[in-house]
C-alpha cells in the first residue's frame, strides 16, 4: 500500500510538473504571469478530440495539429494584445484573465458542458513491487523528464535559449547586445502555450476534458510556480513535489474534495514565509 502511494505521488508531482513548466517558461523569460495558461490548455485538448472524433484525422495528427494552434494563439495573444501593455502588471493580468474566460466561455457554449475523453498511449500496466501502475503514466513521468531536460539543454545550449536568458536576467544588456526582446518574449509565450498543449495531451486521458479543468490547472499551475519560486526550473521541480505528495496524501487521509485547498493553503503559506518561493 505505501509502495502505491509514494509511486502515484510522484505521478503526481510529475504530472503538475508536465502542466506547469509552460507557465514557468513564459513568466521567467517575458515577465508575464499568462492566466489563460488553463484555457489554452483545454482548448487543446478539444482541439484534439474534434480533430480525431469528428473530422476522423489521425490521432497523432490530431494532437499535433493542436499543440501548433494554441502555440500560435499565444504568440499571436502576446504580439497583438499583451505587447501593448507589457510592464502593466495588473493589464497584463487582467487582459490574460479575460482571453482565458473567453476562450472557456466559448468552449462551454460550443462543445457544450458535458466531457470529452481522449485516448490513452497504451492500455497495458506493470507491477512495481505489489502495485500495479499503466503504463501511461509511467509515460508522463518519462515525459516529465525529457521536458525538463530538453528545457535545461535550450536555455544552456542554444542562441536563442541564451537569448532568453539574457532578456530573463539583464533586460537592458541584452537588448544592448542587439537581443530582440519583444520577439524572444513573443516566443516564450508561443512555446509557453505548446507545452500548455503537450500538457494536455498527456493528462486529459486519465480524466475527462471539461471546461472546468481550465480554472483547476491554472490554480495548481500557480501553485507550484509560487512554491518553488516563479522561472525557476528547479524549483518547479521541488514544487510539483511537495503539491503532488501533499494532494495524494490528502486523497488517502481526508478525501479528494479537498484537493484543490492543498494548493490554495500552499499558495497562501508560502506567500507568507517566503514570497520569492523556495528558489525564485
Amino acid at each position: 500500500m505505501l509502495i502505491s502511494n509514494l509511486i502515484y505521488g510522484l505521478f503526481n508531482s510529475a504530472a503538475l510538473s508536465v502542466m506547469a513548466i509552460g507557465f514557468t517558461l513564459t513568466f521567467g523569460i517575458s515577465g508575464v504571469a499568462n492566466f489563460a495558461y488553463g484555457a489554452f490548455y483545454v482548448l487543446a485538448a478539444y482541439s484534439t478530440w474534434f480533430l480525431f472524433n469528428k473530422l476522423s484525422f489521425p490521432y497523432s495528427l490530431s494532437a499535433l495539429a493542436s499543440i501548433l494552434f494554441v502555440a500560435v494563439l499565444g504568440g499571436l495573444t502576446y504580439r497583438f494584445i499583451l505587447l501593448r501593455i507589457h510592464g502593466q502588471k495588473i493589464s497584463e493580468v487582467i487582459a490574460t484573465f479575460g482571453i482565458g474566460l473567453v476562450i472557456l466561455e466559448l468552449l462551454m457554449h460550443f462543445a457544450g458542458g458535458y466531457g470529452r475523453e481522449l485516448p490513452t498511449f497504451t492500455e497495458q500496466s506493470v507491477s512495481i513491487g505489489h502495485a500495479y501502475v499503466d503504463m501511461h503514466r509511467i509515460i508522463i513521468i518519462i515525459l516529465c523528464g525529457i521536458l525538463v531536460f530538453s528545457l535545461w539543454f535550450f536555455t544552456h545550449h542554444t542562441k536563442t535559449g541564451l537569448a532568453f536568458r539574457g532578456i530573463a536576467q539583464e533586460k537592458r544588456t541584452a537588448l544592448s547586445l542587439g537581443i530582440n526582446s519583444d520577439w524572444i518574449a513573443t516566443l516564450s509565450v508561443f512555446l509557453g502555450a505548446a507545452l500548455a498543449g503537450i500538457a494536455a495531451i498527456a493528462i486529459f486521458p486519465l480524466e475527462t476534458v471539461t471546461t472546468i479543468s481550465g480554472y483547476t490547472v491554472m490554480i495548481n499551475a500557480l501553485a507550484v510556480c509560487i512554491i518553488g519560486g516563479m522561472g525557476s526550473t528547479t524549483g518547479l521541480l521541488m514544487g510539483s513535489l511537495l503539491v503532488g505528495f501533499a494532494q495524494k496524501f490528502t486523497d488517502i487521509y481526508i478525501g479528494s474534495n479537498y484537493r484543490m485547498v492543498v494548493s490554495l493553503a500552499a499558495i497562501l503559506l508560502i506567500l507568507f514565509l517566503k514570497p520569492s518561493g523556495l528558489l525564485g
